[in-house]
């Protein structure tokens, strides 16, 4: 039984379905295929043949001007064989103007065949490669974008609006050409699905000790959804440099409502703060009195004290201070 060995290029396999792992993105296994039997392209970038290009333009131009020199003196002399002579410098001129591109800075060429993945050229400048292949400008420059304001519910519920800056490369043009069908809307799309999964996973603010927030942890969510965008997009050979939060706040349909717990928040912790001034300056007061022997307080006496100097230490306005003629006892 004779075995035939597969033509290079894409070609499809069919995976099983996997149990969901760790590695899981969005509670399916991360870089597996889902649906249809898994079915998918198998793609890796490899090198393009090629060679310089001006050599073969210099060879191009001579045999398109021996093909006019050998057509003229065919049509002169009727020599037949002259004139086939010219017809096959033209073939062979135009087999090698097909195999010449050109291929700028920050730019690739995928390279096909009939239809086969043949390998990618990096190289810049102006080459040779293959003849009749059909060459695929796809850039390898640097890009970023930023993703549309999404409105979603943090980890305690609450409707946050929130935005990424994500910078991304194209790592592998094989991948990024044959396994997905648009990759520049395919990461854009992924990069929105990982900015809810991030949003979704922390709170805004008033966090547990330990854990972190929207907003006071930007650096480490930051870094949670470079993770996470670049898993989601790694299947289409691209590659994440950089993302940030761009945008990030309360949805307006509580945000005076949220204010309005900052605000609380900041009146209780400045009354504990003050409260806590004022026992330390009434227990110096006291103390001061009883080392110097000023007077001698008993507890009832020193409780008036302690409620007259607190109520004025603490009081938002000014203290009266009501003149007392008599006694505490009487």
């Amino acid at each position: 039984m004779s075995t035939q060995t597969p033509a290079p290029g894409p070609h499809y396999e069919t995976t099983p379905p996997v149990a969901p792992t760790e590695d899981s993105v969005g509670g399916q296994p991360a870089g597996r295929p889902v649906g249809h039997e898994g079915t998918r392209v198998e793609i890796t970038e490899r090198k393009a043949w090629s060679v310089g290009g001006l050599p073969t333009l210099l060879i191009l131009l001579l045999l398109f001007g021996g093909a006019i020199v050998l057509a003229g003196q065919a049509f002169s002399t009727g020599d037949g064989r002259m004139m086939l002579l010219a017809m096959l410098l033209v073939v062979l001129g135009v087999l090698g103007a097909s195999s010449l591109t050109i291929v700028n800075p920050g730019d690739t060429k995928v390279v096909q065949f009939f239809g086969n993945y043949i390998g990618t050229m990096r190289r810049s400048g102006f080459q040779m490669t293959v003849p009749f292949t059909t060459k695929r400008r796809v850039s390898v420059k640097v890009n970023n974008f930023e993703t549309n304001d999404l409105k979603v519910n943090d980890a305690e519920g609450n409707p946050v609006n929130i935005a990424g800056i994500i910078v991304w490369q194209v790592a592998d043009t094989a991948k990024s050409v044959f396994v997905v069908e648009n990759y520049q809307a395919f990461v854009a799309v992924q990069a929105e699905a990982a900015l809810r999964h991030v949003a979704t996973s922390h709170p805004y603010d008033n966090a547990a000790p330990g854990e972190e927030t929207l907003r006071g942890s930007t650096d480490v969510v930051a870094q949670e959804l470079a993770d996470e965008v670049a898993a989601r997009i790694a299947v289409a050979g691209l590659e994440v440099l950089e993302a940030r939060i761009s945008s990030l706040a309360y949805a307006p349909e509580i945000a005076q409502a949220m204010l309005q717990r900052q605000q609380a928040s900041a009146v209780i912790a400045a009354r504990e703060k003050i409260v806590e001034g004022a026992v330390s300056m009434v227990q110096n007061a006291l103390t001061k009195l009883e080392e110097e022997d000023i007077v001698a307080l008993d507890d009832e006496r020193r409780a008036a004290m302690v409620s007259n100097l607190l109520v004025i230490l603490c009081s938002e306005s000014r203290a009266t201070p009501v003149v007392n003629a008599g006694s505490l006892y009487t």
